[in-house]
């Protein structure tokens, strides 16, 4: 899209233009940390999928282990709203692609990059504006050290551009689908288990499969990111996997609702695209999907193959007889949350998973995905206070 009219004015001027992250990345050092025994740093987090949870987790690890640490950017508190930084703190920040795309210095101690699925196609001119924009945190020389997640080509690609030879370990490179090999440093999860590896010698194994706030293989790949990013500003293996275990997660991102007569039910309102949601749908079994919304760019076409687990799908929203025609499981078009959450209780079995997954924006209905999140919780303890 165009630039507002002042910022197309102000670039014609040749007058700078910043926002908010750009400012807080120059004027974050102080005079005041020469008397430090350890400098503060920043872990900025960008990518697909994952951000908020990845940025949360490296959060709760840091505090969890006694390290002071401040959360902001695009979850939490604005940049400029953080107090000033204290002796050995680490302040992440989740970063969009909207703030690296307009910030003029992007210059964090450690940068993590989650994944790449399309998404906001129509704010950057299509996958490869979209990219570009995510890729401008490691642009100026890059961070100190690089947390990339390498299960998708754009990954790989960036993973090799920031690394001066295959032993090089500031990359760290992470994967929640495949096993890692290599002299340089990985971290990978594979059947409920983190390894790091470094110079081709396992350093440490987490066991995973246990850590209710961190279900699914996309949140293994979140305890991936996290994990290797507080590894590389010093924090030990044995110290994050007890921080691990006292994650309890995000609202919003696969939130246990309830439980009730063999019944789960999960809230993932922040499914708000494909790869969000297919992942949703993997990390459970004999699934009464909640889905739809304002369908992004692109059809629904390359989600169907993630619909095994789904018994039936209940469509909501204003584009729900578009969005159901589109699937390749059966599907009944509901329009409401009401109405959704109500047939597939009236439906679901014992053993059954009913999961709000939307697979689309939420603006039709709500003003935001909380909004449409806190409404499932609603008619399901509606649901639960009438039994």
């Amino acid at each position: 899209p165009k630039p507002h009219p002042v910022i197309a004015a102000a670039q014609a001027a040749g007058v700078p233009v910043d926002n908010d992250i750009g400012l807080f990345f120059r004027s974050f050092s102080s005079p005041t940390w020469d008397n430090f025994q350890s400098l503060p740093k920043i872990i900025a987090v960008t990518g697909s999928n994952g951000k908020s949870t990845t940025s949360a987790l490296i959060h709760h690890i840091l505090t969890q282990t006694g390290r002071p640490s401040q959360l902001a950017g695009n979850i939490g508190r604005g940049v400029l709203d953080l107090e000033q930084a204290i002796d050995g703190e680490v302040v992440v920040l989740e970063l969009s692609s909207y703030q690296t795309e307009l910030a003029r210095a992007l210059t964090p101690d450690v940068g993590v990059f989650t994944n790449l699925s399309p998404d906001h196609l129509d704010r950057h001119g299509g996958e490869g504006g979209y990219f570009a924009a995510k890729r401008r945190l490691f642009a100026e020389g890059g961070p100190d050290r690089a947390v990339i997640g390498v299960d998708e080509p754009e990954g790989l690609f960036l993973a090799g551009q920031l690394s001066e030879s295959a032993s090089d370990d500031r990359v760290i490179r992470i994967s929640s689908g495949q096993k890692l090999t290599g002299p340089g440093w990985q971290v990978y999860a594979r059947k409920g288990f983190l390894s790091e590896m470094r110079k081709g010698r396992q350093i440490a194994s987490v066991d995973l499969r246990e850590l209710p706030g961190l279900a699914g293989a996309h949140n293994h790949q979140n305890a991936c990111a996290a994990y290797s990013a507080c590894r590389a500003v010093g924090i030990s293996p044995k110290a994050i996997a007890e921080a691990l275990a006292s994650f309890k997660g995000l609202a919003h991102r696969s939130q246990l609702v309830a439980e009730d007569g063999g019944l789960r039910f999960i809230n993932d309102s922040k499914a708000t695209n494909l790869a969000s949601a297919a992942n949703a749908l993997a990390a459970f079994d004999k699934v009464r999907w909640i889905c739809g919304g304002l369908q992004k760019d692109g059809g629904l076409e390359a989600l169907n193959a993630a619909l095994s687990p789904v018994i039936k799908a209940y469509v909501m929203g204003r584009e729900a007889a578009d969005f159901a025609r589109q699937l390749s499981c059966p599907s009944a078009v509901c329009t409401t949350m009401q109405a959704a959450v109500a047939q597939a209780i009236s439906e679901a079995e014992p053993g059954e998973t009913i999961l709000l997954a939307p697979a689309a924006a939420s603006f039709d209905q709500y003003d935001n995905f909380e909004q449409r999140g806190d409404d499932f919780i609603a008619e399901v303890h509606r649901y639960l206070a009438a039994k």
